[in-house]
C-alpha cells in the first residue's frame, strides 16, 4: 500500500499524528468548506459528515496503487495526487491566511501548486529537480481533461512539455506518466467517465509527446464541447447555433472567449437553453466588473472566468437529493428572454428590479472574474419561502406571488416545480388518451398542452400519415419534449404557443385536428380571463381559436373533467383513515374554485353537494404530494348539457357534435378502496359518478 494511503487510514482511524506529521493531510483532513464540483454528487446528504475532497484524494491514490506501473512513476505521482487538492482545504481562518500571503486558493490546480512549492522550499531550503517535476504536475492538474470538455485551451498544458525538452524524461516516459496520472485524475471520479474520454486523452498525449500541434478550437467547436452534458440530455446543438447565427456574428462576438480558462461552466449552466447559455457567457465577456475589492489592481486581462458561485447557487437539498434550484432557474430564464443579443454586446442590464447579473472580482484571485446572478432581498426571501414551504399549504401561494413578482403567466404554474415528475405522470394516462385516436382526422393534429408527449407518440405509432404537432406555454415542457424527441428520434414537433392564440401559430383553416386532452380544465383555472380565474369564457377562447385554425371537416377533440348533470344530488363520505377530516377542512379552506360545502355528520362521516364531494375525491385520490397542485385546479367545470350550450353558443349550431359521452375513468374507485365509503343522502352504497366526458366537434364543409 502507499505511504499516503497508509496515512489515510491511520487518521479515519483517529490517530491525530498522522495529520501532524503530514502537511499535505492536515490540509485535507482541515477543510471546513466543502468546494466540490456540484456536477459529481446525487445528494447533499453526501457531503453532511462527509469530506468530499478527501475522499476524491484517496479515490485518486488508490487507483494509482493499483496501476501497474514502474515504481518512479508510482512514487511521482503519489506526491502529485496527495498535494493536487490541498488548495481545497484548511480552516476557514487559514485560507485567509494563505490568501493574504498570495496563494490563489479559488484556482485550485494554482493554489495547490504554490502550497506545494511552499512546503519544499521550508524543507529544503529550494525547489529540488524532482520537486519541480512533481510543481508542473500539479500545476497542470486535470487541464487535459478540461481541454476536452471546452473549459481549457491546450496551450495552458504546455508547461509539462518543459520536463521532456530539459531531458529529464524521455517521450516514451512523459506519455507514460502523464497518462497514468490522468487515468488517476478522471477515474477517481468515475471508471466510466476515464472508459469515455480514454482514447482522446491518450491521443492528446501522444500528440504532444511527438510535437504535433493541436489545431486551434473554433467558436463552434468549443461551444459544442462545452455544451457536451447538454447535447447528451438530448440538445440539439446544431440546430440551435444554426438559429443564433442567423441574428448574430458568433466568431466576433466570442473573439474574447478563445484565450479564457472557463471554470464549472457546465456545472452551472447544462440546465439552460442554448440560447440562455449563450447570452450568459456573452454578458460575461462584454461587461466590466460590478464588484472590485479596494485592495485589489483592476484586472487588466482576465485569464479565468469561473461560474463557481453560480453553480452553488444553482442547487439545494430536495427530500435528501441535489436539486437545481428551479425557482431561480424560471427566474434567470424569464431575465435573459428580456435580454436582446445587442443588450448582451453591450453588457446592458435588464430592467427588472429584482434580478441582475454581477461579474466579480474576488481578492486573493488575480486575473479571474466570477459570474454569477443576484436576486433582491425580497425575491431571495420569496424563493427560500416556496422551498420551505414544499409540501404545506402556504406552497402554492408561495410560488404564485413569485410568479407575480417577476410577471409570469400564472397556468405555467403547473409546470413550475418537480418537472420530472410532472411529465412521468402525464406519460402514465397514455392508456385512457388511447379512445382519442379513433376520432382523429386529417393529416395535421395539434395536441394542446402535450406534457410529457404520451399521445404525440401515440398518434406518431399508429398513425403514421399524420402530422402531429405539440403546443405549450411552457417553454421548459417544450424543450424537454424537444430533447427526448431527439434522443429517441421521433417526428413529431413541438411548438411554444398560447391555446387561446392558435391562429399565431398555425395557418387558419390548416389543421385537421386540435385535441385538448385533460388541458382545458388547467386553463380554465390558471389564465384570468377578464381578470378572473375560473372564469367559463376561457373555455370558449379556448374553443374559438381551436375552430379558427380548424380546415372545415376539421376536429375537435375534448376529453376532460366533467360535472354530473343532477347537480341537486347530495353524497355521503365515510373516511376510513384517521387524517380524512383534516383533508377535507384543509380542501374547502384552501380550493379557490368555488365554495366546497359540507355539513358534518359524526366524528368521520360528512354529507355534500355531489359534484363538491367529487372535486374533493379527485384531489384526495392524488394524495399529499400532488395536492399543492391539484388544489389549484377545478376539474370538473361543466356539466354534460352545459357542455353542449358551451359549444353551440361558441360555435353556433352549425358545428356537429358527433360523438357525446361521459364515464367514471379508471382508477378512481380502486385508489379511494379502503379510504372512504362512498353513499347516498340513506348511508346506502352507491357507485362514484361519472368523472370524464368526450367531445368530438367536426367543423362543417361549406357547400
Amino acid at each position: 500500500m502507499l505511504r499516503s494511503l497508509e496515512k489515510i487510514s491511520a487518521f479515519r482511524q483517529g490517530d491525530e499524528e498522522a495529520v501532524r506529521s503530514c502537511p499535505w493531510l492536515k490540509m485535507l483532513a482541515s477543510a471546513e468548506e466543502r468546494i466540490i464540483n456540484l456536477e459529481r454528487i446525487t445528494s447533499f446528504r453526501e457531503l453532511a459528515d462527509a469530506n468530499p475532497v478527501l475522499d476524491y484524494v484517496e479515490r485518486s491514490l488508490l487507483m494509482l496503487d493499483s496501476l501497474q506501473v514502474s515504481y518512479w512513476i508510482k512514487e511521482l505521482l503519489e506526491d502529485v495526487l496527495a498535494w493536487s487538492e490541498t488548495a481545497k482545504g484548511g480552516t476557514r481562518r487559514e485560507r485567509i491566511s494563505l490568501q493574504q500571503t498570495g496563494v490563489n486558493l479559488f484556482l485550485h490546480h494554482i493554489g495547490s501548486a504554490e502550497l506545494y512549492k511552499r512546503h519544499m522550499e521550508a524543507v529544503h531550503g529550494t525547489m529540488t529537480e524532482r520537486g519541480e517535476m512533481v510543481h508542473a504536475l500539479i500545476i497542470t492538474h486535470g487541464l487535459l481533461g478540461q481541454h476536452i470538455r471546452g473549459e481549457v485551451a491546450l496551450a495552458d498544458s504546455f508547461p509539462l512539455l518543459r520536463l521532456m525538452d530539459r531531458g529529464r524524461l524521455t517521450s516514451e516516459e512523459w506519455v507514460r506518466l502523464l497518462t497514468s496520472l490522468n487515468h488517476c485524475i478522471i477515474g477517481a471520479v468515475s471508471n466510466s467517465l476515464w472508459d469515455a474520454v480514454q482514447t482522446e486523452i491518450t491521443s492528446l498525449i501522444q500528440g504532444m509527446a511527438d510535437g504535433r500541434a493541436s489545431k486551434p478550437w473554433s467558436s463552434k467547436d468549443r461551444l459544442r464541447r462545452l455544451r457536451h452534458a447538454s447535447i447528451a440530455k438530448g440538445e440539439d446543438f446544431e440546430q440551435a447555433l444554426e438559429n443564433v447565427q442567423g441574428r448574430l456574428e458568433l466568431d466576433a462576438a466570442l473573439r474574447g472567449l478563445q484565450p479564457l480558462t472557463l471554470w464549472y461552466v457546465e456545472a452551472a449552466l447544462q440546465d439552460f437553453s442554448f440560447e440562455e447559455f449563450l447570452k450568459v457567457l456573452l454578458l460575461a465577456l462584454h461587461s466590466d466588473p460590478q464588484d472590485r475589492s479596494p485592495v485589489d489592481e483592476p484586472t487588466t486581462a482576465a485569464a479565468h472566468l469561473s461560474f463557481e458561485l453560480l453553480m452553488n447557487d444553482m442547487y439545494y437539498d430536495y427530500k435528501g437529493v441535489k436539486k437545481l434550484n428551479v425557482y431561480k432557474k424560471r427566474m434567470i430564464e424569464q431575465y435573459l428572454r428580456q435580454l436582446d443579443w445587442e443588450d448582451c454586446l453591450i453588457g446592458k442590464p435588464s430592467a427588472n428590479p429584482h434580478l441582475q447579473y454581477r461579474i466579480i472580482e474576488q481578492p486573493g484571485a488575480p486575473h479571474t472574474l466570477f459570474f454569477t446572478f443576484e436576486f433582491s432581498q425580497a425575491a431571495d426571501k420569496l424563493i427560500d419561502f416556496c422551498i420551505e414551504a414544499e409540501k404545506s399549504p402556504l406552497y402554492e401561494k408561495a410560488v404564485l406571488m413569485l410568479f407575480d413578482l417577476f410577471g409570469l403567466r400564472r397556468d405555467a404554474y403547473d409546470r413550475f416545480h418537480n418537472e420530472e415528475s410532472y411529465l412521468k405522470d402525464m406519460n402514465s394516462t397514455g392508456d385512457y388518451k388511447q379512445i382519442i385516436l379513433d376520432f382523429i382526422t386529417g393529416d395535421t393534429v395539434l395536441d394542446i398542452g402535450p406534457g410529457g408527449g404520451v399521445l404525440l407518440d401515440l398518434i406518431e405509432e399508429r398513425m403514421p400519415d399524420v402530422r402531429p404537432i405539440g403546443i405549450d406555454i411552457s417553454l421548459n415542457v417544450i424543450e424537454a419534449l424537444e430533447k427526448r424527441k431527439r434522443l429517441e428520434g421521433k417526428r413529431w414537433c413541438v411548438r411554444q404557443g398560447d391555446a387561446l392564440r392558435l391562429h399565431q401559430y398555425v395557418e387558419p383553416g390548416s389543421v385537421s385536428t386540435v385535441i385538448f386532452s385533460s388541458i382545458l380544465h388547467e386553463l380554465y383555472s390558471y389564465i384570468e380571463t377578464d381578470g378572473v380565474r375560473f372564469n367559463p369564457n376561457t373555455v370558449k377562447q379556448a374553443l374559438r381559436s381551436a375552430y379558427d385554425v380548424l380546415t372545415p371537416g376539421g376536429r375537435i377533440i375534448i376529453r376532460d373533467g366533467i360535472m354530473t348533470e343532477e347537480a341537486s344530488l347530495k353524497r355521503r363520505i365515510r373516511f376510513l383513515e384517521p387524517n380524512g377530516p383534516e383533508w377535507l377542512a384543509r380542501y374547502a379552506a384552501d380550493f379557490a374554485g368555488r365554495t366546497i360545502a359540507y355539513e358534518q355528520l359524526s366524528v368521520h362521516e360528512y354529507v355534500m353537494p355531489v359534484n363538491d364531494a367529487m372535486e374533493f375525491l379527485y384531489t384526495y385520490t392524488w394524495g399529499p404530494e400532488a395536492y399543492v397542485h391539484e388544489v389549484q385546479e377545478q376539474f370538473g367545470y361543466f356539466t354534460p348539457e352545459q357542455f353542449v350550450a358551451c359549444i353551440t353558443q361558441v360555435l353556433g349550431p352549425e358545428a356537429l357534435i358527433l360523438e357525446k359521452r361521459h364515464y367514471l375513468q379508471d382508477g378512481y374507485t380502486e385508489a379511494l378502496a379502503g379510504r372512504i365509503e362512498f353513499m347516498d343522502e340513506q348511508g346506502e352504497p352507491v357507485v362514484l359518478p361519472d368523472s370524464t366526458c368526450l367531445f368530438v366537434i367536426e367543423k362543417p364543409v361549406t357547400p
